[in-house]
């Protein structure tokens, strides 16, 4: 199953690609060349196809847990003094998405969108500390009767598309898609300073399905 967002670039890439082959096989007469450039084409689209994955997976939903916004690997834990948005000290969760990694982004917890607010910036590498603040990114604000939470779609060097599908005022289940990041990125998720957190520094997590923190 493939995400949506690949339903041009998929089609395109493989056009090109054969494009090509026919070209290489009409004009260059060497074998092991035609080989080697065979094999180039099939593990590029391999990679396009495997980027562009959406696979259905048992979704959390525990209303006392917050589950990992999107897959990847668990770069930052550590407390934030006086956070700039809630003005009081919180933790920061930092998840680091490589190209090979699902890049469906999904709700941390149930509730409503409260805020949102959209930062263009630099496009450092994903896992450079500085691109919490100075890369491109989205801030969101989700709240329910358990609390609120932040978190941030942020663009690394190759990551050039953040995509978001819902707006200030929805309300939104644990799990739910709500966006996209293109090729590389990273996510922040700025929680509470009494959660406890569930994951440690390079775990692999799944969006949707791994338990980031309960709430205290």
């Amino acid at each position: 199953m493939f995400h949506h967002e690949g339903r041009r670039i998929i089609p395109v890439t493989l056009l090109l690609s054969s494009g090509i082959w026919c070209l290489t096989f009409l004009f260059i007469p060497w074998g092991f060349v035609q080989g080697f450039i065979a094999i180039v084409l099939f593990v590029f689209n391999g990679l396009i196809l495997n980027f562009f994955r959406n696979p259905k997976r048992a979704w959390l939903q525990n209303d006392n847990l917050v589950v990992c916004p999107c897959d990847g690997k668990v770069v930052v834990i550590e407390k934030v003094n006086k956070d700039p948005y809630f003005k009081e000290d919180r933790i920061q969760i930092s998840i680091f998405m490589s190209p090979l990694n699902v890049h469906v982004n999904r709700m941390p917890i149930s509730g409503t969108i409260t805020h949102m607010k959209y930062f263009p910036g630099k496009y450092l590498v994903a896992w450079n500390p500085k691109s919490s603040t100075e890369n491109e990114q989205t801030f969101w604000v989700v709240e329910n009767e358990k609390g609120s939470i932040g978190f941030k779609q942020i663009a690394g060097a190759l990551a050039r598309r953040i995509c978001w599908y819902v707006k200030e005022g929805d309300n939104l289940k644990q799990s739910q898609e709500f966006g996209f990041i293109r090729f590389g990125s990273r996510m922040d998720i700025i929680l509470p300073v009494n959660a406890k957190v569930l994951v440690q520094l390079d775990q692999n997590v799944q969006g949707g399905v791994t338990p980031l923190a309960s709430f205290s």
